[in-house]
């Protein structure tokens, strides 16, 4: 993102301001922020590369991925617990709901603290990327009868 806005003489300022404006109504983010549903396959491509960190702190239903992590919830059944705005304010900036959280904000910039110089005044996925994950978690639902 950061070499396609330097080809179009972007400064990192642009970027922050490219962030397209969201609402935040209770414990969510209702309202995509693309205006458009994610790519559930996309999504999950995202969440199982290993630089966006997800399995660093996550488990879930990825057999292929030998070493998943036990910080944070198991992904699996997170359709089933959360809607598609709570899964979104959880990507976009999970410090508003913990604000212990060690979850990365992933579409935030503004007032974060220890931030790599590479990510500075740029959000660590798009609002399309953020899309496709929330997509691809919503159809992780818990099997019937089956309790976490």
């Amino acid at each position: 993102m950061l070499a396609v806005a330097a080809m179009l003489g972007l400064s990192r300022a642009a970027l922050a301001d490219a962030l397209r404006p969201y609402a935040i109504v209770d414990d969510a983010i209702p309202l995509s922020l693309t205006g458009a549903d994610g790519d559930p396959a996309r999504g999950r491509a995202v969440v199982l590369l290993r630089q966006n960190t997800c399995l660093l702190c996550h488990s879930g239903p990825f057999p292929e991925q030998r070493f998943q992590g036990d910080l944070a919830p198991n992904l699996q059944g997170t359709g089933s617990r959360w809607s598609g705005g709570q899964l979104r304010l959880r990507m976009v900036d999970a410090s508003r709901l913990n604000p212990a959280t060690i979850m990365p904000s992933y579409y935030r910039i503004d007032g974060l603290q220890r931030v790599a110089e590479p990510l500075r005044g740029r959000p660590i996925l798009s609002a399309e990327q953020i899309e496709d994950v929330v997509a691809y978690l919503a159809t992780l639902r818990d099997q019937p009868g089956k309790h976490e």
